[in-house]
């Protein structure tokens, strides 16, 4: 332990004193530093110490030089106490000061961060050097040595600097000199500053400038190569039109323009004309004429195209359906369209591609279910990413006055398949953007339209080109973004959720055989069984489509190959039931949020439609002492504001039938309407029914059937509307385990599209008026 003597002595040793932070820079001992103060507290600070002649200041190097040091934690704790030796005003009002390094000080707690730093500082001491210790002696000369070489080859260093340095007595002095004369971070003088070691101080000062001795010979290299090129494209100029001369002597012809005026000999009547014009100026331009480059660019890009190259269609129905089902399940009506299609161009062969919208949630297979059209027909295919892109010339391509112009991405996806006949998948169509560079949807337009597209003009190429036989495949989560002239130019086919036999079937044939040959397990025996597949679709994921689902199944396999890999497992054999669904992903991550919020007064279980598929969502309606208004949140729209605010209109007029006893407690109450997961926007009127029952569950004070949930619009006649999106609703209810379901009696149609082993369990009531979904709700006559 620190004796008392010792702790006196160290207590003794700390200072009070201002710390400066310095932006870019280190202060060294011994050395005389200029530094100009442009912030308020650094100039807080020199006023207060000018006064004093003796005075000192500990000055820190910033960790980071762009923003202002407030806390400790901003700057290095070790620097140099200075002495201020000099100081006046610049024209900007900033103070320019020269100040003078002593010693090395540690800065051990900030006692004051306003109006400018200060605090506790020890001094630290470097011990004494014996320069006649040969190892001293040694990296003395080593450190000069190497400087005078750095200062040889410096292009801002003279041999006064190196007459400077030989005249330094003090090794410490001598390495902080030389390490203030070189250009190193502030880094690497840290690390010079606060080695205390008089021997290693001088090891690292060597090392700091043989390093950049290193950087000014490889710099030193760059150049000369740099040069030798400048002197080789000099050389090949005066060559190439040495040649020119010699060629035009003897009659001969450029043989690169002979190539391209062959393939400019094969292209159709319209672009040969513009392909001969663009070659006549290519031949009047020199190579190094940055026009040149422009126009050999853009005739690249006309021989280039694939004018009059297009795939012959496998119009084999069987063998189309056949890859159909193959590579997808289910989604009948995307498979009847392709098949239909086909049909068309065996019966018409001069037919016009299809242009096709698939809309539905993520996961569901929109952009693969591209590929597998691509594959059934024979064409090749290629995906073009909308999502996020701002820019008109994204598809129109930009004219070739601008430098790096380049045709849009329609030209290029085609350029880069060869064929005028691909089918081109337009991903994300419903996430493009818009601003002052145009807006990309109003460029599609052409593109999507089968009147005007056989002769679209690129802005780069400036030439019809026949998009006419593309097959267009567009994908969207939602028809909410799209605008609605490039909307009716497309045929929208919706994509729905997978109910979880769909999942089940999907896992079995397709996900688990991929996921086992992507983990390195094809040589091993692995079975998931049905109970088990339920399990990580009704227990971990909570999705319309099958994307979080093949991440389970990787995540399970991924284990068992860890397990083979690390134990060298001899078993080939791996069954995955329904009890070991645990062990590998651990406890359930989704549970039954009806279960938990049963039988609440006040309390609706709604139904949503998502651009990600379907939805639950709870109503809770709450009334407080007031003067009858009501208030909604939780992010709601202006349409189902309404439809809140026409629910209770609704209840006030027929109160007596609905059980509610007294009038005057809807004057004498607030009532306040809210629907949780108040991040997410909702809106839509399909909630009216909802907010209506859970009105008058608050103010009748009776509790609505358990497991029960509904959806429809509701008039101020109490009639209640059909509504979209019925699939994906009723799924997203048999997922939250909803037991028994309230729809507009119109919507019963709906239910055709899904399939009744999805929805046995589940009991549905259709309604025509909201009489019927009161007396159902609450289990009345």
């Amino acid at each position: 332990m620190m004796g008392e003597k010792e702790m006196n002595q160290e207590i003794k040793e700390k200072m009070i004193m201002p710390v400066l932070p310095i932006r870019g820079g280190i202060v060294l001992p011994g050395q005389l530093v200029p530094i100009t103060i442009t912030s308020e507290k650094a100039k807080s600070l020199v006023e207060d110490v000018l006064d004093d002649p003796d005075a000192r200041v500990l000055a820190v190097a910033q960790k980071d030089p762009e923003k202002q040091a407030e806390s400790i934690e901003d700057i290095y704790t070790i620097g140099t106490i200075v002495k201020i030796v000099k100081f006046f005003r610049d024209t900007s009002n900033n103070l320019r000061l020269i100040v003078e390094g002593m010693n090395p000080g540690k800065l051990i707690n900030l006692i004051q961060t306003e109006p400018y730093m200060k605090g506790e500082v020890v001094e630290l001491e470097i011990p004494p050097v014996d320069t006649k210790d040969p190892k001293v002696e040694s990296l003395v000369n080593g450190i000069i040595k190497a400087f005078e070489e750095y200062v040889r080859i410096s292009p801002m260093h003279t041999e006064d600097h190196v007459r400077k340095i030989k005249h330094i007595v003090s090794p410490i002095k001598l390495a902080h000199t030389v390490t203030s004369m070189l250009p190193a971070k502030v880094e690497e003088k840290q690390v010079i500053l606060e080695e205390l070691d008089p021997v290693e101080k001088l090891k690292k000062v060597l090392e700091l400038v043989h390093r950049h001795i290193e950087m000014l010979r490889l710099s030193e290299k760059i150049q000369e190569k740099v040069r030798e090129e400048f002197e080789r494209t000099q050389k090949e100029y005066f060559l190439r039109e040495q040649i020119k001369v010699i060629q035009k002597e003897l009659g001969e012809e450029d043989v690169e323009l002979e190539e391209l005026e062959k393939k400019i000999e094969t292209l159709p009547a319209h672009v040969k004309e513009v392909a001969r014009r663009e070659l006549n100026k290519l031949r009047r331009l020199q190579p190094i004429s940055p026009e040149y480059h422009v126009v050999r660019t853009y005739l690249d890009w006309l021989v280039n195209m694939p004018w009059n190259v297009e795939t012959q269609d496998n119009l084999d129905l069987k063998h189309a359906r056949k890859v159909l089902d193959e590579d997808h399940y289910d989604l009948d009506k995307v498979k009847q369209r392709i098949l239909e299609y086909l049909a068309v161009r065996k019966l018409k062969k001069d037919a016009k591609g299809a242009i096709m919208a698939f809309v539905g949630p993520p996961g569901v297979g929109k952009t693969s279910l591209g590929q597998s059209i691509a594959r059934a027909l024979g064409r090749k295919f290629i995906r073009i990413s909308l999502g996020g892109i701002r820019d008109e010339a994204e598809i129109r391509g930009h004219r070739r006055t601008y430098v790096g112009a380049l045709p849009g991405r329609i030209i290029s996806a085609i350029r880069k398949v060869g064929v005028k006949n691909p089918v081109i998948m337009l991903d994300e169509v419903d996430k493009i953007g818009a601003d002052f560079r145009g807006d990309p949807a109003a460029a599609l337009l052409e593109v999507l339209d089968p009147e005007q597209n056989r002769e679209f003009v690129d802005h780069y190429l400036e030439v019809p080109f026949d998009l006419s036989k593309v097959i267009f495949i567009a994908t969207a989560n939602t028809t909410v973004t799209i605008p609605p002239p490039l909307l009716d130019r497309m045929e929208i086919i919706d994509i729905p959720g997978y109910t979880v036999e769909d999942k089940i079937h999907i896992a079995m044939k397709h996900l688990i055989p991929r996921e086992i040959e992507n983990n390195g397990l094809k040589g091993y025996d692995i079975r998931f069984t049905e109970g088990a597949i339920r399990k990580i679709i009704e227990g971990y994921t909570r999705e319309a489509g099958v994307r979080q689902l093949s991440r389970e199944i990787a995540s399970i396999l991924r284990k068992i190959a860890l397990r083979i890999a690390e134990d060298n497992v001899k078993q080939k054999r791996f069954v995955i039931t329904e009890k070991s669904v645990k062990k590998y992903l651990g406890p359930e991550k989704f549970y039954s949020e009806v279960a938990e919020r049963k039988g609440e007064v006040g309390v609706i279980i709604g139904l949503a439609w998502t651009p990600t598929g379907g939805d639950i969502i709870f109503i809770e309606a709450l009334k407080m002492p007031g003067k009858g208004n009501l208030k909604l949140t939780g992010q709601l729209g202006d349409v189902m504001r309404e439809s809140a605010e026409a629910a209770f209109s609704l209840v006030k007029a027929n109160y007596s039938r609905w059980g509610i006893e007294d009038p005057k407690v809807f004057m004498e109450n607030d009532v306040h309407v809210h629907v949780p997961a108040g991040a997410i926007p909702k809106d839509g009127p399909s909630a009216g029914i909802s907010i209506l029952m859970a009105l008058i569950s608050l103010f009748s004070g009776r509790a609505p059937k358990p497991y029960l949930a509904m959806t429809g619009e509701i008039t101020l006649r109490g009639k209640v509307l059909p509504v979209g999106g019925i699939k994906e609703k009723v799924l997203a209810a048999k997922r939250a385990g909803v037991k028994e379901i309230i729809l507009p009696k119109w919507n019963k149609k709906d239910l055709e599209e899904i399939p009744r082993e999805s929805i046995r369990d589940i009991k549905f009531h259709f309604v025509d008026d909201v009489n019927e979904a009161y007396r159902i709700v609450f289990e009345t006559s």
